[in-house]
């Protein structure tokens, strides 16, 4: 399984990988400029991370996380989290176009959800086996 997601990894760092990183890196510079948007700006280099080397990690809720994570959510979302997604979005169809791309679609598509909400959530390393299909 290391061996697979390594590949995938690769793969997916070529193909679009740091497209999508580098659209994360502007949000976050974007964010960093006001001091009030910092928060914004680290959650975004963040989710820079986790779209460089996707496979083998999952994003977790963070326990403890209350009303404060979701107001800084709601932010995001109007800012910058709509585009993002939409970024993700377009990746997975065009990655979808072939058999070999379909695995890397379903890893663009599964960001989705930190791409709209990345407060309150963690990314963690995978260490369990995923079925086929399963978010």
């Amino acid at each position: 399984m290391a061996l697979l997601r390594l590949l995938l990894n690769v793969v997916w760092l070529v193909v679009s990988g740091l497209w999508l990183a580098l659209g994360y890196v502007v949000a976050g510079i974007v964010c960093c400029l006001l001091v009030v948007t910092i928060p914004f700006g680290v959650a975004s280099f963040r989710m820079a991370n986790y779209a460089l080397w996707p496979f083998g990690r999952d994003l977790v809720r963070r326990p403890g996380a209350g009303a404060g994570s979701t107001a800084l959510n709601v932010v995001w979302l109007i800012v910058a989290g709509w585009w993002l997604a939409l970024g993700h979005i377009a990746a997975a169809i065009g990655l979808a176009v072939t058999i070999i791309g379909i695995p890397l679609a379903w890893a663009s598509l599964k960001m989705i959800p930190v791409a709209l909400a990345p407060f309150g959530n963690e990314i963690v390393e995978s260490d369990r086996y995923r079925e086929p299909w399963q978010l």
